[in-house]
């Protein structure tokens, strides 16, 4: 019955916001691109995927965060299963060009929308043996569709964030016949786990993986890392701010000359998060009046044909994939979405590196990460209004910095394991795929790691 009255809701929502959606899909390029696979179009290319007889594992990874959060347990999938093709599905633009850059555009595509004919067509078109999901992408349908078929559903890197909790408990009643159809969840943390058994998810279902994320290695260094390095002459250093949102640019040039007055040697590497806002970042630094130059610019050229960078300047990294390498080369990293009020971004990226790292004081979204790295003194959380003091602190103690920069990388290496342990229950599921539902289930179950 809650399946009637979500599909009944879901289909008012398509009526009621039509209007709304025709006009962005008018004026905006990233509401056309992929619609007809969102809307159940499956693409021919993998429709000759099953043609080939290999079985499908199809993976499903979000966006941009969840992309790169996966690219380590792609590798690992590929190397535990040959004889499987793996499929990926993304929902946003920006998710589906950084995995067609990764992983190969013949096997990514736009994950359907969770309605009744379009996951139709993809499990028809597809016929998967497993799904995976990234985080916490439940989507009724898809669920319910795996579910009729047999089709073992694993969630892996699984979290609720603090800022979603809420949300989630709201809609209890909907998610726990959801969560019941899953075969395995793979949480980030025991807090995660707790709160996915609140929801509904059997326990034995449940476990602590950890985070795929501390797996995670920049494969190779970017062509920006390569051409910033190479135009760096004379001593200079980067501040890299990444992942930044509206009001944190404002803010972070609001402080620029405060922190060439301590370095005169700075530059800094300015990484929006959103690829729509990068236009009217550039307008923001051609209004503060600073010396800028677009990474865009520079794509595809010879290092050695690229000006030389001057102290003072701030280059805008208005490319997709490029930020995690780039933060290789910073003397400090400010990561964004934490001076505003939407729950901060992934501090690990420069953590591994060994860079020392500054956040604002809203982490809700990263929490156990953030405060893994605060324990051992691995991280500035600064207000705003301090945020120009503490980066100063950073620039000038150099000894201090590295200290707290190696400090954070130990942070990373020590919580290892996650691509691993995922692995491990992948392949019981596998193993498990062609017995009957409650020994699905029982593959699914396992202890706690202590």
């Amino acid at each position: 019955m809650i399946f009637i009255f979500y599909n009944l809701a879901l289909l008012a929502a398509l009526v009621a916001g039509a209007p709304w959606w025709l006009w962005r899909m008018a004026t905006t390029q990233k509401y056309r691109d992929g619609l007809g696979e969102r809307l159940g179009r499956v693409p021919a290319r993998l429709r000759s995927t099953s043609a080939e007889g290999k079985p499908v594992i199809w993976l499903h990874a979000v966006s941009v965060g969840e992309v790169l959060a996966v690219s380590r347990l792609v590798q690992e999938i590929e190397s535990a299963f040959p004889s499987h093709r793996l499929l990926i599905s993304t929902t946003t633009r920006t998710g589906q060009d950084l995995a067609r850059t990764r992983f190969g555009a013949d096997r990514v595509f736009y994950c359907p929308l969770d309605l009744p004919w379009a996951v139709r067509a993809y499990l028809n078109a597809l016929q998967p043996q497993m799904l995976i999901l990234a985080e916490t992408e439940f989507w009724p349908n898809l669920l319910d569709g795996c579910f009729r078929r047999n089709i073992p559903v694993a969630v892996v890197n699984a979290r609720i964030s603090d800022r979603s909790w809420p949300r989630y408990q709201m809609l209890q009643r909907l998610w726990k016949p959801i969560l019941g159809n899953l075969t395995r969840i793979l949480a980030q943390s025991s807090n995660d786990a707790e709160r996915l058994v609140a929801l509904g998810c059997p326990p034995e279902l449940v476990s602590v993986s950890g985070n795929l994320k501390f797996d995670v290695r920049a494969v190779q260094e970017a062509e920006a890392t390569s051409q910033l390095k190479a135009c760096a002459a004379g001593g200079l250093r980067f501040l890299v701010a990444g992942s930044t949102l509206e009001g944190e640019e404002a803010a972070l040039l609001e402080a620029w000359p405060s922190l060439l007055a301590s370095d005169p040697n700075l530059v800094m590497v300015l990484a929006p998060r959103h690829p729509e806002r990068f236009a009217s970042v550039g307008t923001l630094l051609s209004a503060a009046e600073v010396a800028w130059v677009r990474r865009s610019d520079w794509k595809s050229k010879p290092a050695n044909s690229i000006p030389s960078l001057q102290p003072g300047q701030v280059v805008l990294l208005d490319t997709i994939g490029e930020l995690a390498s780039i933060y290789s080369i910073a003397a400090v990293a400010f990561v964004g979405g934490s001076l505003v009020p939407a729950g901060g971004h992934n501090p690990l990226e420069p953590a591994q590196f060994g860079v020392p790292i500054v956040i604002g004081p809203n982490y809700a979204n990263f929490r156990a990460i953030t405060e893994d790295l605060r324990v051992e003194n691995a991280i500035r959380i600064a207000p705003k209004e301090e945020l120009a003091k503490v980066l100063i602190e950073l620039l000038i103690n150099r000894d201090d910095a590295a200290n707290m920069g190696q400090r954070a990388r130990r942070v990373f290496e020590q919580q290892a394991g996650a691509t691993a342990r995922s692995i491990d229950a992948l392949r019981d599921i596998l193993h498990f795929s062609d017995e009957p539902r409650s020994e699905l289930h029982k593959a699914g179950r396992a202890e706690r790691p202590a």
